[in-house]
């Protein structure tokens, strides 16, 4: 018998949700049907595709980390930070500075219920329902300003949002506005589905199909190669060691993951702002 499935009001459950499709990647609960059968397709695809999810939480965790406790950021802007999960940004800065503010923009209204009763008893984390394809409006919103002081270093985390723009709606653009925005000593980490085209051709191959599945299914969804996604972070300095598949990215004991398919479905980085 199926389960019945309860949605907070305006949420259409008939229409699949990127951040419902992924939380049900990294084992959620917060999905409904129509977003099990996206992710089921693309485990078709790519059997091993919950890899990957576990892969993005495992980067967030570790560039978090290393964003405050070696660089000393104390203020993070989390775009398309999708549905609460069990290591969200504010818990794994505020480990280190119990102080750190942290700011989630998502644009879906299931992530603004979630994270507000996630939220409730927090002072220094708060959600924002915006869409990043307008950036200037995150940027001058009277929340993200009365939580960020852009005088000061701020981590800016586009972790798996940038590769849901689609190219007419100039993803380069949208993070050159963000990226400019920031002070001196700003950090910035992306994570983005990648195409390895001759690095790893059958990857390749199967990433085409990746695409062409999202955008039938959810109207949205990238696969870029390497020069595309290091583009989305200017003349920021990278952090050792530069864009590479996420499970590379400085890797500690708890985080291991064999070299699958997913492996080299996803990209990743951090760069400073000189």
């Amino acid at each position: 018998m199926a389960r019945e499935e309860w949605a907070p009001p305006g949420i259409d459950t008939s229409k699949p949700s990127v951040a419902r499709v992924y939380d049900y990647m990294v084992g959620g609960k917060d999905n409904f049907a129509i977003d099990r059968m996206v992710a089921k397709r693309a485990l078709e695809i790519m059997p091993d595709a919950q890899e990957a999810g576990r892969a993005c939480r495992a980067f967030l965790r570790r560039a978090v980390r290393y964003m405050a406790a070696e660089a000393g950021i104390q203020q993070f802007l989390d775009l398309g930070s999708g549905l609460p999960t069990d290591t969200n940004v504010h818990q794994v800065a505020q480990t280190v500075d119990p102080g750190a503010r942290v700011v989630y923009v998502d644009n879906d209204p299931m992530v603004l219920v979630h994270g507000r009763a996630l939220l409730a008893n927090n002072d220094t984390t708060v959600v924002v329902q915006a869409d990043i394809r307008a950036p200037q409006q995150i940027l001058g919103h009277e929340v993200v300003r009365g939580q960020l002081d852009f005088t000061q270093p701020i981590g800016l985390l586009m972790l798996s949002i940038l590769h849901h723009l689609n190219d007419d709606e100039d993803p380069g653009a949208v993070a050159a506005t963000l990226r400019d925005a920031l002070p001196s000593g700003s950090h910035l980490a992306i994570i983005h589905f990648w195409d390895p085209a001759d690095e790893q051709p059958d990857v390749a191959a199967k990433a085409t199909d990746a695409e062409r599945m999202f955008n039938e299914t959810l109207g949205t969804g990238r696969w870029r190669r390497r020069a595309e996604v290091q583009a989305y972070f200017g003349d920021y300095e990278m952090i050792e060691p530069g864009l590479v598949p996420l499970a590379e990215w400085r890797p500690n004991a708890t985080d291991t993951a064999e070299q699958t398919d997913s492996y080299y479905t996803m990209i990743g980085g951090v760069a400073r702002k000189m």
